[in-house]
């Protein structure tokens, strides 16, 4: 289930959230769309692969309504991968599946966020885009919810 919050690229709040944030909108995007990105950035740094890609398997858990005891609910696919580039950023990327030129690519663009040269450019050319088909994905998804509401009401019959 995504969170409300996602899709979203904060424009305040500290360096961790705003980090946190990018990271997560990073993890959403797809494959084609970070191929894109790629091809697409001029400058591209040197980059040494520190961690990767490699796929593994974490638990997910649940809780019955949102609020009961916790369960594990199954396992899931996730890919994680570390760079460095050039200059000594370093950066991180994890995301489910096992798409992992997706998460490399999104490792180098999370070290690229992490410098204060690039990280309107980041922000402007790849955050935005991957947040403005997330949240229109929400949007379908919650039109999709909508048209299916069915209000139950109960009509008065007589003196019964």
């Amino acid at each position: 289930m995504r969170n409300e919050n996602q899709g979203n690229i904060p424009t305040s709040g500290g360096y961790e959230f705003r980090r946190k944030a990018a990271m997560a909108l990073l993890a959403q995007a797809t494959a084609e769309e970070m191929e894109n990105f790629w091809m697409q950035w001029a400058d591209k740094p040197q980059v040494e692969t520190l961690r990767g890609p490699e796929a593994g398997l974490v638990m997910v858990r649940g809780r019955i309504g949102g609020g009961g005891a916790p369960f594990n609910l199954g396992e899931a696919t996730v890919t994680r991968a570390t760079v460095r580039l050039g200059n000594g950023a370093v950066g991180h990327a994890y995301a489910l599946g096992r798409s992992s030129s997706k998460v490399r690519l999104a490792a180098i663009f999370d070290a690229l966020w992490q410098e204060p040269a690039h990280r309107q450019v980041v922000e402007d050319t790849i955050l935005a885009p991957i947040a403005q088909r997330v949240n229109a994905e929400l949007e379908d998804r919650r039109a999709e919810t909508a048209a299916t509401k069915v209000d139950f009401f109960t009509m008065v019959r007589g003196d019964d």
